[in-house]
């Protein structure tokens, strides 16, 4: 008792330090990239809707982690307090959630299950995906679900639960699957990954050296994991099924241009410089090319040593306990499969190889990896190994504990230097600017932009547009389009004058503004022909009393702006084509006469020439 209790007791150390280390992380970042996108959406439809939830982002089929980004917009638009409270709690849930299922697994595994759960806490390959808000609502989810359904599978197949608590557990696993999917279409794994648990928790005897009901030997350890939790694979399977009809009727995730030996190049390269240097507490160099996240860059004798851990691992572990072979070749095979969808649906010729070493699509991988090292720390002695004195057991636990610490050391350089380069990124205080100046010009009228490159490529439009992303702040500017005072954001996001390029000049109109000469519809000239796309006019206009005009470009639609008695200048965003633009007072009574004016797009005045 005293020792479940030690062990329990450095549990909740490690469960609280990684809590604090991942709160340290969210505090000193932000927004980024995808995290924007889902801001935008859920500031531009019902977040109730279909359209809403059931967007397919970049091939992903994410309807809960849609919903949670759009309620936290709702409470909180573009403040990332909330977003970074809703990682700190999932992780709470998704480590709770592992240490379950590792002490069910392994009951008696004493520091062999603290080891376990350590390695899951602070490996690097978890870290990645967490920063980031919109691949953690992703993961981390698929965390929490697959370790508590594995952990169910093991006492189902264990034949542990039995009655009301296995129909718990049934109804349990088949909601937390369900929500899982809900976040993250890769959450399918769950159902194989239980499976594999399951047939390995039968494969040898309990830790007491008996199984829970009695078991004939000639029966095998599969039929034994089928049978023992049928009822569990049903309902993992109906819903396995169903949920990989709807994505594959719902999403786009295969499209494009592939290519097999890129995708087994990024393998590869996920493997050996990616997986193999975590296992150390690697990368300690983190390097980022704005606005891509950063890459980890493990020197080369960092991978060797990891492999030869690796292997150090895989021999001690094989002589010394029975059937860890298995395991080790299971985790094997997950470590390397796991990669293949993922980096053939980014497998194009142009993607490069330092993809794979951002490490973001490796959390599910350590925890299978957390998974068969409890499933190591259960297994039996091999035969002879439990004749050996106490003593002997004393040196190569205070080596391995030497090991665990040196380890842990490493991976909190990792994360160190992973959020340094995290924070090197211009989102944080370009929102922080934007958001003020939105506040400053509420009430006024500004046209649409795009952030800048930094922040968000063209790529992601409309999502990219300053009416989308701060859509939902209580205070702000109306976004419309036309305007007496052109105002645009900087690319710091401070509100500063704005011009238009003069992409075309439009020609002076006939008269003065002592006889304004426009009493009609008219055709203002330009000095060269204009493509289909919008564009911006700015005009200088001398009115003889407060109206309204309508101006319009070749195959666009009309719009009408307002003018005000005497001189001034009226800046509107109009479709169109051609080499002239036409305008028509709208008011009865109304005369006018225009100055030389511009057609281009709107920048910031000191860059217009």
């Amino acid at each position: 008792m005293l020792q479940a209790r030690k062990i329990t007791a450095v549990a909740a150390v490690l469960l609280v330090a990684q809590l604090v280390v991942r709160a340290w992380l969210v505090a000193r970042g932000n927004f980024y990239w995808d995290d924007l996108i889902l801001v935008s959406r859920a500031s531009s439809y019902p977040i109730l809707s279909w359209d809403y939830l059931g967007h397919s982002h970049d091939g992903h089929l994410m309807p809960g982690a849609f919903l949670v980004a759009g309620v936290t917009t709702a409470i909180a638009p573009v403040q990332w307090w909330l977003p970074a409270a809703t990682l700190v709690v999932l992780q709470a849930l998704a480590s709770l959630a592992v240490w379950r299922m590792i002490r069910i697994i392994a009951p008696r595994a004493g520091l062999g299950a603290v080891a376990a759960l350590g390695f899951y806490l602070f490996v690097p390959m978890t870290v990645t995906a967490y920063a980031w808000w919109s691949a953690g609502l992703n993961t981390l989810p698929l965390q929490a679900a697959m370790a508590y359904v594995v952990g169910n599978a093991v006492l189902l197949a264990r034949g542990d639960a039995t009655g009301a608590r296995a129909r718990r557990l049934l109804i349990g696993s088949g909601v937390a699957f369900v929500v899982a999917l809900l976040f993250f279409e890769k959450s399918l794994v769950i159902a194989p990954v239980a499976f594999v648990a399951a047939l390995l928790a039968v494969r040898t005897p309990r830790p007491t050296g008996q199984f829970a009901e009695p078991v004939d030997y000639r029966t095998s350890a599969l039929t034994l994991a089928f049978t023992r939790a049928r009822t569990l694979w049903v309902v993992l399977g109906v819903v396995f099924i169903a949920w990989a009809v709807l994505f594959s009727a719902t999403t786009t995730a295969t499209s494009g241009a592939h290519s097999m030996s890129q995708t087994a190049h990024l393998v590869w390269r996920s493997v050996n410089n990616a997986i193999v240097p975590s296992l150390v507490g690697g990368p300690w160099d983190w390097e980022r090319w704005v606005p891509s996240p950063p890459m980890g860059f493990a020197p080369t004798w960092m991978i060797v040593v990891g492999w030869v851990v690796l292997a150090a691992l895989v021999v001690v572990t094989v002589r010394a306990r029975r059937g860890v072979a298995v395991i080790w070749l299971c985790a094997a095979i997950y470590a390397v499969a796991a990669q293949i969808p993922v980096m053939w649906t980014r497998s194009s010729e142009n993607t490069a190889l330092e993809l794979a070493q951002t490490l973001r699509y490796l959390p599910d991988t350590a925890l299978v990896l957390t998974i068969a090292f409890a499933f190591i720390a259960a297994a039996p002695r091999a035969a002879g190994a439990h004749l050996a004195p106490e003593r002997s057991d004393r040196r190569p636990v205070a080596v391995a504990a030497v090991v665990g610490v040196l380890v842990l050391v490493s991976s909190m350089v990792s994360v160190s230097a992973f959020s340094t380069s995290w924070r090197d990124d211009p989102t944080a205080d370009y929102l922080a600017n934007a958001k003020q100046s939105m506040k400053d010009n509420a009430g006024r009228t500004m046209f649409d932009q795009a952030v800048p490159l930094e922040v968000l490529l063209p790529v992601a439009y409309p999502n990219n547009q300053i009416s989308r992303i701060f859509a939902r702040l209580p205070e702000r500017p109306d976004f419309g389009s036309h305007t007496d005072d052109l105002v645009v954001l900087d690319p710091n996001g401070k509100a500063v004058p704005g011009a238009v390029t003069r992409d075309r000049t439009i020609s002076e109109s006939a008269g003065s503004c002592r006889r304004p000469g426009i009493t009609g519809t008219q055709r203002l000239p330009l000095d060269g022909p204009l493509i289909e796309i919008q564009w911006t006019v700015q005009l200088s206009y001398c009115a003889d009393r407060d109206g309204e005009i309508e101006l319009r470009l070749e195959g666009g639609a009309p719009l009408r702006v307002p003018v005000t008695s005497g001189l001034h200048f009226v800046y509107a965003q109009l479709i169109g084509h051609g080499d002239a633009l036409q305008i028509r007072p709208v008011t009865p009574g109304l005369r006018l006469h225009t100055g030389e004016g511009r057609v281009g797009t709107p920048v910031m005045a000191g860059l217009a020439p």
